[in-house]
């Protein structure tokens, strides 16, 4: 699977994304000829430019008078409008979707009420459709985020002067790993946060991958003391011997029966969760409880988390992310007197029955389990000899 990551330790910005997607290898002319089927009459240049000695890519958008106030329906069908591929519309349209969501909160109004202001200027359109075309013209099959570098102070905006991240920044990376580091003014915009936001499937270290091509979108400012890029790495999604993010999610439980607890985790594991597991602990005001925890592919967080929430009677989570480290495995099949049983077999040497396997023999033939695992791993090793 080939994956994107997104570097933002300067913050993440509409054109630094399409920036550093052009430098990493995404076709220029077939990015262009995308946005140009948009019909805004806006004209596009990729500037070469330096950030702290480290050259990077600036993307630019020249719109002209076409900059105007619109409502989401409008922006939508243009996009839908536009010659763009279905993969690129789909995905444009979900970040301005979670973007017009955001504001119509922050504002406390209705969603067809939302005036885009800043983000529904015709850049900002074509930054986010960019950005979604550069994606769709890497071939890239899943983005993942680095936590995010909002910056501090102040920014203007058509609402007057607002804390940093702004409010419809905020609301975008609610949940999401952000921190402030460097100057005192904006780094991570609201269509950086967007994008991010709606396109990310998780937030957190670099997962394990074979590099293929860097890319660096420059920022507008140079500041003194870090480069103002954003990096993306693209490249193949690799398992042996790496570590894995997964999202771990706890809770402690002093008010619910073994049985609920029991179903809850058979519920959990058919659901996705790579393991759960149930620890007694001694809690506060000296209560016996149960410690519930979870390990999760990053994609199923939400879903499992509900989950608990729903089959339990928890009103909390923690939920963090951890690394997991995993061997490069292969699956060998082998004959027993009751049947097939798959074997897995890594990369030290070290072997396993599938333990699935092995209860569907044992469940079908009457023969106990034990004995079921024991002529698996005897046919193994009498296969390798």
């Amino acid at each position: 699977m080939k994956i994107c990551y997104l570097d933002a330790f300067s913050g993440i910005s509409g054109d630094m994304t399409v920036g550093a997607l052009i430098d990493a290898g995404a076709d220029h002319g077939a990015l262009v000829n995308i946005l140009e089927s948009l019909g805004t009459e806006a004209k596009f240049q990729v500037e070469k430019v330096s950030r702290r000695g480290m050259a990077a890519s600036k993307f630019h958008v020249k719109a002209g008078e076409a900059n105007g106030h619109r409502h989401l329906k409008d922006i939508l069908e243009l996009i839908d409008k536009s010659a763009a591929p279905g993969g690129v519309k789909q995905n444009a349209a979900a970040v301005f979707q979670r973007l017009g969501e955001a504001e119509a909160k922050v504002h406390g109004i209705p969603l067809a009420k939302v005036h885009f202001h800043e983000v529904g200027a015709v850049d900002s359109i074509c930054d986010i459709v960019g950005a979604c075309a550069g994606f769709h013209l890497l071939g890239v099959d899943a983005i993942y985020s680095s936590p995010l570098n909002v910056g501090s102070g102040t920014v203007n905006t058509e609402h007057g002067v607002l804390p940093v991240p702004a409010p419809a920044t905020a609301e975008l990376l609610t949940g999401k790993p952000i921190y402030s580091r460097g100057p005192a003014l904006e780094l991570t915009t609201p269509t950086g946060a967007a994008i991010a936001a709606t396109l990310a499937k998780d937030f957190g270290p670099l997962p394990p991958m074979r590099i293929s091509s860097t890319g660096y979108g420059a920022g507008d400012k140079d500041f003194p003391d870090h480069a103002n890029v954003l990096r993306v790495l693209i490249g193949e999604s690799t398992d042996a011997r790496e570590s894995t993010t997964v999202a771990v999610l706890e809770a402690n439980i002093d008010d619910s029966s073994p049985q609920v607890l029991g179903y809850a985790m058979e519920r959990l594991l058919e659901a996705g969760a790579l393991d759960v597991t149930l620890e007694y602990v001694l809690m506060k005001k000296n209560r016996p409880g149960t410690l519930v925890r979870v390990i999760a592919k990053p994609e199923d967080r939400e879903t499992l988390a509900q989950l608990m929430f729903a089959e339990t009677s928890t009103l909390g989570l923690r939920i963090y992310s951890a690394e997991r480290r995993v061997q490069a495995r292969r699956i060998l099949e082998v004959e027993t007197p009751h049947g097939q049983v798959r074997i897995k077999i890594s990369t030290d040497g070290s072997f396993a029955p599938e333990y699935d396997d092995c209860r569907k023999l044992a469940l079908a033939s009457g023969i106990p389990l034990k004995q079921i695992l024991a002529e698996a791993n005897l046919a193994y090793l009498k296969d390798i000899r």
